[in-house]
């Protein structure tokens, strides 16, 4: 097991640059410079080690930046997530008794409900930062679900022997690493033989709407350069199956499905949702801080969604790539 204390010291890293990334495009954007002019001086605010430690991070840690960050606006469409309309295409296979293991679980929405599921068989959420936990083992609580726990964890070195679990899942975690068969690999490491490692991610290239906007056709392109230069992939969905057959699984099902919002209710609330984190999130300040916008352009992109959301035909939909793939 990884010592309790680098553990919270590589969490603390996390945040402290994430909240690196927050001020200075903030602080750039008010002085009227690129936030690459104060990265040297706000730099020297984040936290160092001893060599040992630092050693020691640097091998829990690969160096992925989460486009989207932990703002509320992005927790609270997390929160939306259910195992009915996020991972339908592994519920058919769910039994009580199996033992799963949920990477990148966020507040924890999905992970209940598969828990709920396979239990009195032991279900793990994990997540790259605490923070989201807290909702999730509250949630838990709520429920009382004892079968579950939440802990912080990476994907590329999952904290488990080999053959722990019976399901591997991720939903929405492929397409934010800078090596997504690798993590693949080690998810498979975990996964007892016979058993799936089960994944499912956005294809934001697929991604249609109407009525038509220009300000969300460049909010589309934004979020593209961002998460690309972010070393990610923004249409991992199409990509999944080729992935798993890059990471040696030679048993795979893929598949598709859709997320589509259509009624008022939906519509107001993906649009304000949208709205709030083109202006307020790592990814909006991500985008500054790399020069690709500003927040002039930040406003009007999310004045786009505003009026999406309050257009009587709007409708929105997301097309998302599915893996299901049997442990050898």
């Amino acid at each position: 097991m990884v010592n309790p204390t680098v553990r919270e010291l590589v969490e603390m890293r996390y945040l402290f640059e994430e909240r690196f990334i927050v001020d200075s495009g903030k602080i750039a954007d008010r002085l009227g410079v690129r936030a690459t002019a104060l990265e040297p001086a706000l730099a020297a605010t984040l936290p160092s080690y001893p060599p040992a430690v630092e050693s020691i991070m640097r091998g829990m840690t690969a160096p992925e930046r989460y486009t989207h960050g932990h703002h509320d606006s992005v927790l609270r469409a997390h929160r939306w997530r259910t195992a009915e309309n996020s991972a339908g295409y592994l519920l058919p296979h769910l039994r009580e008794g199996l033992s799963l293991l949920d990477i990148g679980c966020g507040p924890g929405t999905i992970t209940l409900d598969l828990g709920e599921r396979v239990a009195p068989g032991q279900t793990v959420g994990i997540d790259r930062v605490s923070r989201p936990l807290t909702d999730a083992r509250e949630a838990a609580a709520d429920r009382g679900l004892t079968t579950v726990a939440f802990t912080v964890g990476d994907v590329y070195q999952l904290d488990f022997p080999a053959n722990s679990f019976d399901v591997v899942h991720a939903h929405q975690v492929l397409q934010h690493l800078t090596d997504p068969v690798a993590a693949l690999r080690e998810m498979a490491r975990v996964c007892r033989p016979g058993g799936l490692v089960a994944a499912r991610d956005a294809d934001y290239a697929a991604m249609t709407w109407f009525p038509l906007d220009p300000r969300l056709d460049r909010w589309l392109e934004l979020y593209h350069r961002v998460a690309i230069d972010n070393g990610a992939e923004p249409d991992a969905g199409r990509r999944l199956l080729a992935w798993a057959h890059q990471a040696g699984f030679q048993d795979v099902t893929s598949s598709a499905s859709a997320w589509c919002y259509s009624t008022p209710e939906e519509r107001q609330w993906w649009g304000s949702t949208w709205a709030e984190r083109v202006t307020e999130s790592a990814f909006a300040q991500q985008a500054v801080s790399a020069g690709f916008t500003d927040d002039s352009e930040l406003q009007d992109l999310a004045a786009g969604w505003r009026d999406w959301g309050s257009a009587p035909d709007g409708w929105f939909a997301i097309l998302h790539g599915e893996i299901l793939c049997r442990a050898g």
